[in-house]
């Protein structure tokens, strides 16, 4: 089992650990920064020791975590080493994730799929399209990262979650199981919802956003693309 340290500060950029196994061509660490890839978020790049981390995913339990290394790494179990993430590009995953979640807000739909990249993120909605306007959109989720609200983190146990079905907005996704409990994430007033991902602590952090375009996916899926200006 891994301590995931970015569930609790997703700003740690760096640790110490130490390896616990080697897999084909993956190591797991007993602690790490590195966020493994779910919910439409790529998994972190960066170091562990002087070994590049292409890749990270996630293992076969809820609190392991896969670092996929380059080829020819030389490591081994009880080794101690430092991990540490490539910061900039978490940071604008963070950004984008946290920005999802106000498009949720200025969007009321369903949510049937999403993905974060490092150069836009998409929300793909059950709606019709007539109902999508880029201005209108744009406007409210601009509204809202020039707010300032704090986003906040908790948890709920999985019995409280089955009891209430609306916090689980994406169809797509199961959020996080098999702990027994499910983290929240919280940016009050504006959104609440099952999430596992990384956010920035406040919704300016995030900066001006543009609608880049709206699309159809199909009969079910109204795309809606954000880039940061």
């Amino acid at each position: 089992m891994t301590e995931l340290l970015f569930r609790e500060n997703p700003y740690l950029a760096a640790c110490d650990a130490s390896v616990i196994a080697i897999h084909d061509g993956a190591v797991e660490l007993d602690r790490t920064v590195f966020y493994p890839m779910g919910g439409g978020q790529p998994g972190d790049t960066g170091r562990i020791g002087a070994w590049r981390v292409m890749d990270t995913r996630k293992g076969e339990t809820p609190e392991s975590v896969l670092h996929v290394l380059e080829p020819g790494f030389d490591l081994k179990p009880g080794e101690s080493i430092k991990a540490e993430i490539d910061w900039e590009r978490r940071h604008l995953h963070m950004r984008f994730h946290t920005a999802l979640h106000l498009l949720c807000a200025a969007v009321r739909a369903p949510v049937t799929g999403g993905r974060i990249a490092s150069d836009k993120a998409h929300l793909d909605f059950d709606i019709e399209m007539e109902r999508l306007l880029k201005e209108e959109i744009e406007a409210c989720v601009n509204e809202l990262v020039a707010g300032a609200h704090a986003t906040q983190a908790r948890w709920i146990t999985d019995t409280e979650l089955d009891a209430r079905p609306e916090l689980v907005k994406t169809m797509s996704v199961a959020p996080p199981r098999g702990e027994g409990r499910v983290r929240l994430v919280d940016i009050p007033g504006v959104d609440l919802q099952a999430c596992g991902g990384t956010h920035v602590q406040n919704t300016a952090e995030i900066g001006p956003v543009a609608v880049a375009r709206i699309r159809s996916e199909g009969k079910r899926n109204k795309r809606v693309t954000l880039v940061l200006r």
